[in-house]
């Protein structure tokens, strides 16, 4: 198989659209996560060489090249978020396994004045769909903090499985952290995540706009809003 097929590609759903990071896109970067640093700093793993506030364009600029380094690899793909053609965040499908697994992970978080427009759940679809049936994955994980109820709610939003706790897993904020991991396998959206989301959530579905998982759970706890991954 080839590992590149379906990279580079931009997907788009109305206003909005999923298009490869690219080098010129180191100040909106900067500016973004600089401006967004209180509201992204409890949910991202922790990464020396991509703070959540610089002055500079360097660090970005050499994360940016490592990043597109490994899509040209077909071991991720890294995404910026636009909203009707604006830069308002980053997806990036990786840690890509092919072989017998072709699984992956995806990530993703979005500026806080663009938060709760339906724009990252539309973004994850475009992902997972574009994963499964563009490029021959077959499972996608997503690992969340329990206390970001709003990064679930897009997982239970689009049908994702909640396959329990992992205990500690990533270093953020501070200290280790649990995750809960979410999954979904291609065999499950034969006709793909944004079509049954958006089928869900019409008008006439009686599952109205939380989709097949909107039940609460027992692990929630009174947290902010938040909306990145």
């Amino acid at each position: 198989m080839n590992r590149r097929q379906g990279w580079p590609v931009t997907l788009q759903d109305g206003a909005v659209a999923l298009r490869p990071l690219r080098l010129r896109d180191a100040a909106a970067l900067r500016d973004t996560r600089a401006r967004n640093e209180a509201w992204l700093r409890p949910w991202e793993p922790t990464y020396p060489d991509m703070p959540l506030r610089t002055d500079g364009l360097t660090q970005y600029a050499a994360m940016l090249q490592s990043i597109r380094r490994e899509a040209r690899q077909g071991l991720s793909m890294p995404w910026a978020i636009t909203f009707e053609g604006v830069f308002v965040g980053q997806l990036t499908v990786g840690s890509i396994v092919w072989g017998s697994s072709r699984s992956a992970q995806v990530g993703y978080w979005i500026d806080r004045a663009y938060a709760g427009r339906s724009i990252t759940p539309a973004a994850v679809a475009l992902a997972v769909d574009h994963s499964f049936f563009g490029v021959g994955l077959h499972r996608i994980e997503a690992n969340v903090r329990p206390e970001n109820r709003a990064s679930r709610r897009v997982m239970t939003k689009l049908g994702f499985r909640d396959e329990g706790v992992r205990r500690r897993q990533l270093h953020i904020d501070g200290a280790w952290r649990d995750h809960i991991c979410y999954a979904l396998t291609a065999e499950e959206v034969p006709r793909g995540v944004l079509r049954r989301w958006k089928d869900d959530s019409s008008p006439g579905s009686a599952l109205g706009s939380q989709g097949p998982n909107s039940r609460e759970d027992p692990r929630d706890r009174a947290h902010p809003h938040h909306g990145s991954g």
